[in-house]
């Protein structure tokens, strides 16, 4: 794991931090739920992992970390990009290690890695299926408890958050559909077992959103499954986080929400 040595603003803190995970290309959901909490007063610190982005068929993005960063300080963030392993057991520690020495205590945790590949029930690998497994769900659970070990609220207070990315996704993405069901259930857990802390913990289902994977026929044919006519936007998921991070989002808990659009199932 390593830490982008990112100059930071001086220490002011009256900006709670958010940790945000997956936030390794500047179109994605993570980079548009940084550039939102940073612009509503949130210092951010983020993970990513450019070795899974090389395997990817839209590969690595060179420089983004340190783009995205920037980009954020200038909206007036203190920023730590950490760039870690989920698969690795240990990384959730150290995870919040590096984000607590670089921006101190983390008020919320938004959950937007995934490890996707897209295959079906005959061709899924034994290997692929675990991999999924152990980034998706046992990374997010790690996570989860790391920082419900940490996390120390104002008593009396609602102040804690923990928001989930997940996709009801699973024909011919068996893996994938199958490891965000178990984070669905790992963060509803949390909103039950993490309360006496002050914490909420939701889902949130994107939908179709468009960060570049989509090829032009499959982007048109969600276009007109959706009532709006449009794909989703990393804006649209990063609104919602933003209002479920917010005060006026804290009655709000245990729950999976679905903000695509109307898209049909």
């Amino acid at each position: 794991m390593t830490i982008n040595e990112q100059p930071s603003a001086p220490l002011d803190q009256a900006r709670p931090v958010a940790l945000i995970t997956g936030v390794g290309r500047s179109i994605g959901i993570g980079a548009g739920i940084a550039r939102q909490l940073a612009a509503s007063g949130w210092d951010i610190a983020f993970t990513y992992w450019t070795p899974y982005d090389r395997r990817m068929t839209w590969g690595a993005e060179d420089g983004a970390a340190a783009a995205i960063a920037r980009e954020l300080e200038d909206a007036g963030a203190r920023t730590a990009a950490i760039e870690a392993d989920l698969s690795d057991p240990d990384a959730a520690t150290r995870i919040f290690d590096a984000a607590e020495q670089r921006l101190g205590p983390v008020t919320a945790l938004v959950l937007s890695h995934a490890e996707s590949v897209d295959s079906g029930l005959l061709d899924t690998t034994v290997e692929a299926f675990d991999r999924h497994f152990t980034v998706n769900a046992r990374a997010s659970w790690l996570l989860i408890r790391e920082y419900g070990l940490r996390f120390r609220g104002e008593p009396d207070a609602v102040a804690g958050r923990i928001v989930a990315l997940t996709s009801d996704h699973t024909v011919g993405n068996l893996p994938y559909g199958a490891s965000k069901g178990a984070l669905d259930r790992i963060t509803q857990a949390a909103a039950h077992e993490l309360a006496h802390l002050g914490v909420t913990a939701n889902v949130v289902n994107p939908g179709p959103v468009d960060t570049g994977w989509m090829e032009d026929g499959l982007r048109e044919e969600l276009a007109r499954s959706t009532p709006l006519g449009r794909t989703g936007t990393p804006k649209d998921t990063a609104h919602l986080v933003d209002f479920l991070c917010s005060p006026q989002g804290q009655w709000v808990n245990g729950q999976l929400l679905k903000s695509n659009g109307g898209a049909a199932s």
